[in-house]
């Protein structure tokens, strides 16, 4: 047995809160904040139609008028997340097992952080969960997520940075994606549960509505960054949670 063979099967046996396949499979990573089993979050994983945890898909919730999957083709592959270090390949040099133990080490020594009350609200055409305000702690978080993890990150291709800079970027924005390889990391950071994909006017009243009396009433008064979850894509696009570790620094 090889090194990173071995090096994963100790992971796989060390009894892990959740793990999928051998993640050597997947192309590409991803450090998430996903929420703990809840009836929030359950309604939210059915409404997006995509359960990262069971890497399947999931029917919509009961009771609506409408199957809402119509609007939720883009994030559906994502999972329910909130996005900390984006998606990347790994690195030369960098394997698998390294970037476990790197992330167990980190949540191990990190401390938990507060999100604040979530809100739902739009970001341009689509809906999304947000804290209003979001904690300076918060940003702060995220930004050394970024940092911790950045060793493992492959450069952006140049068809990757070309996409990115198609939307018009800020020479912030330009710097973070010179940088980090994403525009939208550091001060540019912003706290969000996508929930569907650019929509119509009318469809995003419509998904506004339902949101409002369906989801609203089940979200707690307040959300913690009490937990980090490391995922993977697959060849397919859709992500699958690998491991969700709590902090415990």
């Amino acid at each position: 047995m090889d090194r990173v063979a071995a090096r994963v099967k100790a992971w796989i046996g060390a009894g892990r809160e959740t793990c999928q396949n051998l993640p050597m499979t997947y192309r590409r990573y991803a450090l998430y904040y996903t929420p703990a089993e809840a009836g929030w979050s359950h309604w939210a994983t059915r409404w997006l139609g995509w359960d990262m945890t069971q890497g399947a898909p999931v029917a919509p919730p009961e009771g609506l008028d409408i199957d809402p999957h119509g609007w939720t083709d883009t994030p559906r592959r994502y999972g329910l997340h909130a996005t900390l270090k984006p998606p990347f390949r790994l690195a030369q040099g960098e394997d698998f097992a390294q970037l476990t133990e790197a992330f167990q080490h980190y949540c191990d020594t990190t401390r938990p952080v507060e999100i604040g009350t979530p809100s739902l609200t739009r970001l341009g055409r689509f809906l999304a969960l947000m804290p209003a305000p979001q904690p300076a702690a918060l940003t702060d978080a995220a930004a050394g997520i970024v940092r911790a993890f950045d060793r493992f990150r492959a450069p952006a291709s140049d068809d990757e940075l070309a996409r990115r800079r198609a939307a018009g970027l800020s020479p912030d924005q330009e710097a973070n994606l010179t940088r980090w390889g994403y525009p939208y990391v550091m001060e540019g950071f912003r706290f969000h549960i996508t929930l569907t994909e650019k929509l119509s006017r009318q469809d995003i009243e419509k998904a506004e509505e339902i949101l409002t009396t369906h989801l609203l009433p089940l979200l707690p008064e307040r959300l913690t960054l009490d937990a980090l979850s490391l995922a993977g894509e697959d060849d397919m696009g859709r992500f699958h949670l690998i491991e969700r570790r709590r902090l415990a620094g």
